[in-house]
Formats: structure tokens, C-alpha cells, sequence
């Protein structure tokens, strides 16, 4: 299942009937070497969200967080690669606009935290969702709703783990 995703966009024609708008392989493209590899599916700016406008990811082009405090959300698959073959970058975190802390980083070099409400949901592989205080195995169907709070994705076993997100702008979290 790793690799392209195939994203299938409906829309409606000048007769008012829905059809199918586009029927695309995305590409995927890492977030930085040896990290994990992300697809762009959808973007919104704002809500309510418009059913009018052009496609916001023609390309797969990849998106970190929706723009803040205006209701916007990201749709994307991530392939996380096993951390034995990650490289984690502190500073990447930092670009990508995700909060960090050093005390935390000790936990896992990828804890961060964005103003998002995410439903992170495991396609195939197996992850471990590391918070502060827990952990958990997340397997195919599993679900967890991440509510702005600091964690890591871990994959500590030898296959990629597929997982979709679903990331909608939220207010942070004030003892965070």
C-alpha cells in the first residue's frame, strides 16, 4: 500500500449533476531525508469550507498545518518509517511551524505539538502514539483524536506504518 495515493475529486457540472471532477495517483514526497513520506489529499482555509473552488493540492504539494485560527483543515496520508531508519531533525519540526521543547524531546526527538485538533487514523503497520505520561499501539482501524497536545509518532517495528490525518485548525491549549 505505501506509495502513490489515488485521490478521487467529485464536482458538480453546468447541469447541476454531480460527477467525478478528477481521478488522480498524488506523488509523495518526504518531509525531510529520511523521514517520513507525505501526501497532500485536501486543504481548506477556512468554515465553513467552499464546495466551489479550484483543487488547493493538484500536485500532492505538502502541508504542515491548516492556517491558523480561521477553521481550516489538512487531509493527508503519511507513510512513518521505521525509527531505525529515521533520521529525526528538532530543527525540521521547528520549520514545519510545530511546537517543541528540549526537556520533551528526551521522551522521543519528534515530540511536538500543534493548534489542531487531528484524528490520526492507522491504515496498515503498526505505531506507538508517545505522550508525555503514555503510549500506545496503534494498529489497522485504530483511532486516536490528538487535542493539541505534545506527542511523537514512533515505529518501532521494521515495516512502514500508513496513517491518515486529518488536521483541523483549534485553539491552543493555554497550559501547554
Amino acid at each position: 500500500m505505501p506509495g502513490k495515493v489515488r485521490r478521487i475529486l467529485t464536482g458538480v457540472n453546468a447541469a447541476g449533476r454531480s460527477f467525478i471532477l478528477s481521478d488522480t495517483m498524488l506523488p509523495t514526497a518526504p518531509v525531510a531525508p529520511g523521514a517520513p513520506v507525505r501526501t497532500g489529499l485536501w486543504t481548506t482555509t477556512c468554515a465553513p469550507a467552499s464546495n466551489r473552488e479550484d483543487d488547493p493540492v493538484p500536485d500532492g504539494v505538502i502541508m504542515q498545518t491548516p492556517p491558523a485560527h480561521r477553521g481550516g483543515t489538512v487531509v493527508r496520508i503519511t507513510d512513518i518509517v521505521p525509527d531505525s531508519r529515521h533520521a529525526y531533525d528538532p530543527e525540521e519540526l521547528r520549520r514545519r511551524k510545530c511546537k517543541t521543547t528540549p526537556d520533551r524531546s528526551a521522551r522521543h526527538p519528534a515530540f511536538h505539538a500543534t493548534d489542531t485538533v487531528d484524528y490520526a487514523v492507522c491504515l496498515e503497520g503498526e505505531v506507538w502514539a508517545v505522550l508525555d505520561e503514555d503510549e500506545t499501539l496503534m494498529r489497522p482501524g485504530d483511532v486516536l483524536i490528538q487535542r493539541g497536545t505534545y506527542h511523537a509518532w514512533s515505529n518501532r517495528s521494521d515495516r512502514i506504518c500508513r496513517m491518515l490525518f486529518v488536521l483541523i485548525d483549534a485553539e491552543p491549549l493555554k497550559n501547554h
